[in-house]
């Protein structure tokens, strides 16, 4: 059948496709909190009946910023930062703080990089190009390069004109070439040449939202990447981050940039004219510098060439006063960031979905000839946020597929107050191959008087440039539907059809070597089968070291008065239950469970109020072969020991952490498992666990008096027990809140008993008698009760999705008054009950306080 003919078949209402539960289907990372659109209209009043689509060229200000800035400076004194007196230390050391947060942003240290405030990136450019030690060539060795990807903005190549005057050599280099040439082996250590050689990238193609990847840095400054593996010398990468820092996290421990130039303004809309260099301080010591301003100069002679830089990094390259109440208001700045959206993880995900749902529906829409409507510049189909940035690209066609110049939809745009950005975007190299024009067309446009940053959109029927909408943290789904709408009402053909076979494509596209953020996300039925072919065989009943069984799809709970119906263990803390018949108990509870912890890349422990897909991560336990297996929708099984043999090592280092107030002594679990869990959580992430040779006791200040009793990474004790009566008595509470509400899907026992994350259900005769309970006996092992559990609001995350909800927490507190404690905490009451097995149908009994 032809591809118009079964369009006319299978096509949808455009308005149908554009709404919000559509977008859902693809995307679940929508916002940062349930009151995401409160923060909106709070924050972001000024642009209501304004749909804003140039955050790539600078991104807006949250009005709360604006107001803790007056507040802070009409409330303080800030003096200049030269002189000793109050108000000049209190700028110095304010300064100093900021100088540390932005480090800690880009997770690194002042041991490892110095801040340099510029005026912007261009200017953090420009200072990189001056200072720089550019080697003429000599007999002896050859001359610098400077090498620079193709796609990078005007600023980069523009350092060329520093270069030419000196003899070095510019070399332009196309992304593909990067890896295709490549060397299979890495480069010798041995050579005596020192000649200094800068490759320069963007993190992200300001023109396409490509993103490139970071371990090109490592790559060129080893020499296995071209063009350095092909140049004796000293290789330094200077890795533009001004359009990626906007909306994407970027890790300076994994990825040593010698430079990184920013603007502050396209990450938070103000200050503006502000930017800064990161300096790596190994490197620093290169850098030359021939000018000196006010501040620079530790001493200098007026009737002498004598001169001597000051010794500090910024002191030396910060010329003249810094900008010191700009920089003050970037401490504003961070916190607005980081209380409204939590972080750059949030922000990548909501910019990215809305992104790539803008790119789905424009990619698909037709003209009611099936002709499409918009030709897209892009390497990808917006598969994944690691390699796509909230930026789309393009030209639209009308239905005869002839070019619409862009100054035409720059001007009805504007009509309907949706703003864009058009041109070349200060990218030369990507507009000329994404568009096809070449280096000869590109003169001949020059001729017929086109310049950069004019309205001659079209020459001899081809475009010069292209129209760019980018997204930035506080973008909405409404301004990918008004956008949308837009073009479907101005450019397209009547009827508006749409190429449904592509559509359903974009939709179910994921990508197995991305981020597993994002492919949590476009799994049509919400329900990952967690289950592959290497891990079918620890599934099935396998009689385990200590006698267990694993828990099989046919396994059937004890559902009997007074009976432990369920075993649960965690063996990841904040990951998915491992259901088991039977299990070895342990001196800290269940053999294994909570022995491991995920940590994000500042070794701050995750858990799901942070980070809830952790809950679709399925840790299992399998005692024959003394491993861990890690599983995942999306993922391949990893395989990590129970044990590391070959302490102390520096993949398996010995770090300290902190739960629940506590400082925990941890072992690393090694690099496979890091690189997994980061892939799959869209961060850097590591898998640590418990140190054998450390040991934890439980705090003091529960209900009940019970003896030191060591723990695990758990919360509060050992043990964690639900009554199925009170979950039973809860679900029925629940249901009969959401009778009124079509949004709610029920909420069955099973599912709520998953919220409460116990280790041990047992099927009491009445709701709640767990509140009274002081000692507990489960087949022959004997437990004391240490306590209740007060609920937070984890319990609202849906353990099968990651999806947060209110429930159950509103109604707990409202059938209890207040009181949200459900379950009790339990620990061994004697030695020996450290050396057992709890077994699925073991009778319970309960002694009462």
């Amino acid at each position: 059948m032809p591809l118009h003919e079964a369009m006319e078949k299978e096509s949808l209402n455009f308005n149908q496709l554009c709404t919000f539960e559509s977008f859902e289907e693809v995307w679940n990372h929508y916002g940062y909190k349930n009151v995401f659109q409160d923060v909106i209209e709070r924050e972001f009043s000024r642009i209501k009946g304004i749909t804003y689509l140039d955050h790539a060229g600078t991104t807006l200000y949250p009005e709360s910023l604006v107001r803790e800035f007056y507040q802070d400076i009409c409330t303080n004194v800030y003096g200049n930062p030269h002189s000793h007196n109050p108000s000049s230390r209190l700028t110095h050391d304010t300064v100093e703080h900021v100088r540390y947060r932005i480090l800690q942003h880009f997770n690194t240290t002042p041991d490892e990089y110095s801040v340099i405030f510029t005026s912007g990136s261009t200017a953090a450019l420009k200072l990189v190009a001056e200072s720089f030690p550019w080697r003429p060539p000599t007999a002896a060795e050859p001359a610098s390069q400077f090498c620079y990807l193709t796609d990078n903005h005007t600023s980069v190549v523009g350092i060329r004109g520093v270069t030419s005057a000196l003899g070095v050599v510019s070399l332009p280099v196309s992304p593909e070439e990067i890896e295709a040439r490549a060397k299979d082996v890495a480069q010798s250590e041995g050579s005596s040449c020192q000649t200094p050689h800068l490759f320069c990238y963007p993190a992200q193609s300001n023109f396409s939202g490509r993103k490139y990847p970071l371990g090109y840095v490592r790559g060129i400054q080893a020499r296995q990447l071209y063009p350095a593996c092909d140049s004796e010398g000293r290789w330094f990468v200077l890795l533009d981050a001004a359009s990626f820092a906007s909306c994407s996290p970027l890790d300076l421990q994994e990825h040593p940039a010698d430079f990184v130039p920013f603007s502050f303004y396209k990450m938070f809309g103000f200050p503006t004219g502000l930017g800064a260099l990161l300096v790596r301080n190994d490197t620093a010591a290169l850098l030359r510098k021939t000018y000196f301003g006010g501040g620079t100069a530790a001493a200098y002679l007026t009737g002498d060439n004598y001169y001597v830089p000051a010794p500090n990094m910024a002191s030396r390259f910060e010329d003249g006063t810094i900008s010191f109440l700009d920089i003050i208001a970037l401490n504003h700045s961070f916190d607005s960031l980081h209380t409204l959206t939590g972080g750059m993880d949030k922000i990548q995900l909501h910019t990215f979905g809305l992104t790539r749902y803008t790119y789905m529906l424009l990619s698909s829409l037709c003209h009611g000839n099936g002709q499409p409507v918009a030709q897209i510049y892009s390497h990808s189909e917006f598969e994944n946020p690691s390699t796509q940035g909230a930026i789309l690209n393009f030209n639209l066609m009308d239905c005869h597929g002839q070019m619409i110049g862009y100054s035409q939809v720059d001007k009805l745009a504007s009509l309907f107050n949706i703003h864009v950005r058009t041109g070349c975007f200060c990218n030369t190299g990507a507009c000329q191959l994404f568009l096809g024009i070449t280096n000869q067309v590109a003169k001949s446009n020059l001729q017929a008087g086109h310049v950069c940053g004019d309205n001659i959109d079209l020459v001899d029927g081809r475009p010069t440039g292209s129209v760019r909408v980018s997204f930035g943290y506080m973008s909405t789904f409404q301004d990918c539907q008004n956008f949308l709408n837009f073009v479907a009402d101005c450019f397209v053909e009547k009827p508006v059809k749409v190429d449904q076979d592509k559509l359903d494509r974009l939709k179910s596209n994921t990508s197995s070597k991305g981020s597993g953020q994002c492919l949590l996300t476009m799994l049509t039925n919400g329900k990952p089968d967690h289950i592959d072919e290497r891990v079918q065989a620890s599934t099935d009943p396998v009689v385990n070291q200590r006698g267990g069984k694993a828990i099989t799809k046919d396994a059937k709970s004890h559902e009997k008065a007074q009976t432990l119906t369920n075993i649960y263990i965690y063996p990841i803390k904040s990951c998915a239950a491992f259901e088991v018949t039977d299990w070895p108990v342990g001196a800290l509870g269940l053999l294994h469970d909570r022995g491991w912890m995920v940590v994000n890349g500042n070794r701050v422990c995750l858990n799901q109020k942070r980070e809830p897909r952790l809950c679709l991560i399925h840790p299992q336990i399998y005692l024959p072969t003394n491993t861990l297996l890690l599983q995942a929708s999306g993922m391949n099984t990893i395989c990590v020991p129970l044990e590391n043999h070959n302490e102390p090592h520096q993949s398996h280092r010995v770090c300290q952490n902190m739960v629940c107030g506590d400082r925990v002594e941890t072992v690393d679990c090694g690099d496979e498992a890091a690189s997994w869990l980061s892939e799959f959580l869209g961060q850097p992430c590591r898998l640590i666990r418990q140190s054998p040779d450390f040991s934890r006791d439980m705090k003091k200040g529960h209900e009940k008096e019970v003896s030191s009793t060591a723990l695990s990474l758990v919360n509060e004790a050992q043990y964690l027990v639900v009554n199925r009566a009170s979950v039973d008595l809860l679900q029925r509470h629940i249901t009969s809140r959401q009778e009124s509400s079509d949004d709610h899907q029920p909420l069955d026992t099973q599912k709520l008993i998953s919220r409460f994350r116990a280790n041990l259900v047992i099927s009491g005769k009445e709701p709640f008698e767990e509140d009274d309970w002081s000692h507990l006996i489960i087949g022959n092992t004997h437990f004391q009760v240490a306590g209740r559990c007060g609920r937070c609001q984890m319990i609202g995350v849906d353990q099968s999705t990651g999806a947060k909800t209110k429930e159950p927490l509103l109604s707990l507190s409202a059938y209890r008054k207040g009181k949200v404690t459900f379950g009790v905490y339990l620990v061994h009451q004697s030695p020996e009950d450290s050396n057992s097995t709890l077994s699925v149908g073991s009778s319970v009994k309960s002694e009462m306080s």
